[in-house]
């Protein structure tokens, strides 16, 4: 009885591992190996198609919604900008595609549900608006975070790049040739900017329009200051990047004392719409007398309001610039 009991497990466990070395095998089939070059950032992917940095350049730029000369497409420049600093590659026309198809989807499920073609496109419109926006925000927050972890160690290979003995530029090129996107790529278009002719404060002002990071502002005013004025910009930077560091850790400490408020602000601002939308699922009559009138319209349209407001001030509560 042992003896077959053993030679259940040692079935079992030559079929577990044969599933790992399938596994294994099947993704080193569909992957091919990359080198260090390829994978650190986007700018490097790029380069590994062409070795002509002005027409990187300017491809990093169009994927990024900005014109041959570094401006803004958009007449809305807020909205550009927004679009910008967000990181997103995708192109100005993509994004107007991937809206419209938004805003047809959202009608079309109002309109099955209210079968009424102006609330219809009136919650297409408001969703079509506010659902990006909304995206782009978190996207832009998501890489000022990432973008001010990166940004002590970007420092710090500068000041070993300049206690080398190299200029600011080719500290600059380290940066953009060891760290990844995306601070990687984006002092690599400062490196490409610079190396066609625009003066360094010039280009790293372009990175702080590029970009928006907070920290990013003390890294622009201490260079633009050395170049003027003259100092020791080893020191400076080395300074700077001790004070970024405390910066990003009172910011983690705040975090973690306000991350029972914020839950709390989550829990009760989804409340409302899970509930409604569980009532509407299991009992989709509760409100069939009433759902066609226009004082339950006005109603429901003051209570969305209202909690709008309530999460505004929520976020405001919890949320701290430092």
């Amino acid at each position: 009885m042992f003896d077959a009991l053993n030679s259940i497990y040692l079935v079992y466990l030559c079929a577990f591992a044969a599933a790992i070395f399938g596994a294994e095998a099947a993704y080193l089939l569909f992957t091919s190996p990359r080198s260090y070059r390829e994978t650190v950032n986007h700018r490097l992917r790029v380069m590994r198609d062409s070795l002509d940095r002005e027409s990187i350049l300017l491809q990093l730029r169009r994927e990024r919604g900005l014109d041959d000369g570094g401006g803004l497409l958009l007449p809305l420049k807020a909205l550009n900008r927004l679009i910008l600093q967000s990181g997103l590659r995708i192109g100005m026309t993509r994004i107007a595609l991937c809206v419209a198809v938004l805003a047809l989807a959202v009608f079309s499920g109002a309109f099955i549900v209210t079968t009424a073609p102006l609330i219809a496109a009136g919650i297409a419109l408001i969703s079509a608006t506010l659902g990006p926006l909304v995206l782009l925000m978190s996207l832009r927050g998501a890489r000022h975070r990432k973008f001010a972890d990166q940004f002590p160690d970007a420092i710090d290979v500068i000041v070993r790049s300049l206690r080398a003995g190299h200029p600011v530029p080719v500290a600059i090129t380290m940066v953009a040739r060891e760290m990844p996107d995306p601070i990687g790529t984006e002092f690599g278009m400062v490196a490409d900017e610079v190396t066609y002719g625009a003066d360094l404060e010039t280009a790293i002002r372009n990175l702080q329009f590029r970009v928006g990071q907070p920290d990013l502002h003390l890294f622009v005013t201490s260079v633009a200051i050395q170049a003027s004025t003259g100092g020791n910009l080893r020191e400076i930077l080395q300074n700077l990047a001790a004070v970024i560091r405390s910066r990003i850790k009172m910011r983690r400490k705040i975090k973690s004392v306000t991350s029972e408020a914020r839950s709390s602000a989550i829990i009760l601002s989804a409340l409302p719409p899970v509930f409604f939308a569980l009532m509407q699922l299991l009992a989709p009559h509760f409100y069939g007398k009433i759902w066609h009138t226009d004082l339950v319209h006005i109603g429901l349209g003051g209570a969305a309001a209202w909690m709008l407001l309530g999460v505004l001030i929520m976020y405001k509560m919890t949320k701290f610039r430092i």
